[in-house]
């Protein structure tokens, strides 16, 4: 998972709610890439739970007629 510091917290992105909508709607990530436009690329970079361009984000909400804080959350983790 990807992170930064934040005021002492690790902050981490976790796109688990994008999957949880592509199960509910029968989509499939291959399904999603066309739809959306994206690259195969992003599309890795998402399963990682790394950072991709905002770009990347409006184009899949748009296909899924939906907002960012749908499909993703920001994780804060308090630095032991």
């Amino acid at each position: 998972m990807r992170s930064c510091i934040v005021g002492g917290f690790k902050m981490a992105v976790c796109y688990n709610k994008l999957w949880k909508i592509l199960i509910d709607r029968g989509m499939s990530k291959t399904q999603l890439i066309k739809a959306a436009k994206i690259s195969t690329n992003a599309m890795a970079k998402l399963g990682k739970n790394e950072d991709v361009r905002v770009e990347v984000l409006v184009k899949i909400c748009g296909v899924l007629n939906c907002s960012i804080d749908d499909i993703m959350e920001i994780i804060p983790k308090e630095i032991e």
